[in-house]
Order: structure tokens, then C-alpha cells, then sequence
């Protein structure tokens, strides 16, 4: 019982990473913020690759942030009920924007870090790098948000654990429903 309570908080409280971290392929996907999916890098090169590389956009960065805050939102509105306040690991009645705010900026600059140490690899754009792949937004996520929140060990690898499990299943469904262009 103390395992499925590690893993329901866990995955509770890096929900709006997991979000965040979706966001990207779905407002490509839906043609939203068009004039910002400008790479970041603007096209600059460290040595023959690209900084990032061309899928990471100034949309990217926005609509993690939008789509985490919005996930803290809508916990910061069921955090009124028991159910929710019980596996809450932060009061998100008082904390919602500014932990939805970093849970969104640290699990994109999670990704757009692990993005340039692949190029820097020379792994191409869109190329797996297993575990990397899965684990960097949520590396990320606890990075920003320890400005407000210490998790337990715990619950940090519960963490990596859930989504170790998840990100491939969702990636290959994402892939399967013609979301995404690769199944990884």
C-alpha cells in the first residue's frame, strides 16, 4: 500500500510536467501560436549541429508553461476535495501559478537540455536516446519546482519509475493515433 501511495502522489504532483511536456506536438498538431514556432536557436550552429535543433520552438516553451499552469489550475480547483487534497504533496490552493509556472519551464528546459547534449552527441533530431528521452522533462520538473517544493527520494524515483513505464506507452499511442511522427 505504501508503494501505490508513493506512485499516486508521484504521478499527481508531475502531472503538469507530463502536460507540459505534451504540449509542443499539440499545439503544432492544432496550429496554435504559429508566428512563435520559431526555433529557439535561431538557426546557430556549434560546430556542424545545430544549437537545439529545429524542433525546438519559442511555441514549445510557451505552451508547456500554458498547458502546466493550466493542469495546476484545475488541481488547485479539486484540491477542495478529500480525495485530492490527500495525494496532493503541495497546497495548490496557494501555490497553483507559481508551481504550474516552474513545473512547465523546468520540464521544457529539461528537454531542450537533453537536446543539446544530443546534438553535441551527434544523435539527430528526433533520434531515441532511451532513458534520456523519457527522464529529461521530469528531471527538469524537479529542478525548477525544488524552488518551492523539496520532494522525498521517494518520490523522486517513484517518479522516474511511472514515467520510465508511461512515456513509451503514451508516445507509442500518440504515434498510433497519428499524433506523432515516431512511436519513441
Amino acid at each position: 500500500m505504501v508503494y501505490f501511495d508513493y506512485l499516486l502522489k508521484s504521478f499527481y504532483l508531475i502531472l503538469p510536467a507530463y502536460f507540459a511536456n505534451m504540449a509542443p506536438v499539440i499545439f503544432d498538431k492544432l496550429g496554435l501560436l504559429k508566428s512563435m514556432a520559431k526555433p529557439i536557436d535561431g538557426g546557430l550552429k556549434l560546430g556542424q549541429d545545430f544549437l537545439f535543433g529545429q524542433n525546438k520552438t519559442w511555441r514549445g516553451i510557451i505552451s508547456a508553461v500554458i498547458f502546466a499552469t493550466l493542469i495546476s489550475g484545475l488541481q488547485a480547483v479539486l484540491y477542495s476535495y478529500n480525495f485530492f487534497n490527500k495525494i496532493s504533496l503541495i497546497d495548490y490552493s496557494e501555490n497553483f501559478l507559481i508551481f504550474g509556472g516552474l513545473a512547465g519551464l523546468g520540464a521544457i528546459l529539461g528537454d531542450l537540455i537533453k537536446s543539446f547534449l544530443k546534438r553535441r552527441l551527434h544523435i539527430a533530431s528526433g533520434k531515441s536516446w532511451p532513458i534520456f528521452d523519457q527522464l529529461d522533462f521530469v528531471i527538469g520538473f524537479f529542478i525548477a519546482v525544488s524552488l518551492i517544493y523539496r520532494p522525498s527520494i521517494g518520490i523522486i524515483l517513484a517518479s522516474f519509475f511511472i514515467t520510465l513505464v508511461l512515456h513509451p506507452l503514451i508516445n507509442l499511442i500518440s504515434y498510433l493515433l497519428g499524433i506523432k511522427k515516431v512511436w519513441w
